[in-house]
């Protein structure tokens, strides 16, 4: 059974990756516009989303490794 656990748990994953690069490709798209607007807030906020993503990110791929 916890084969199975495991297996189900790398498998979502694996399936969350697109979903993160895509996310990531959003804000960076939400960064652009902040930065052409000199939008402060929405800069930072922008900023923390990537970072956030950018963890999650790193976290999937650290457990696959």
């Amino acid at each position: 059974m916890k084969y199975v656990m495991e297996a189900l748990r790398r498998k979502e994953a694996e399936e969350r990756l697109p979903v993160i690069r895509m996310e990531i490709d959003y804000e960076l798209v939400t960064l652009y516009d902040a930065m052409q607007a000199k939008d402060t807030v929405s800069m930072i906020k922008a900023k923390e989303r990537l970072e956030d993503l950018r963890k999650q990110m790193l976290q999937i791929e650290n457990e696959h490794a």
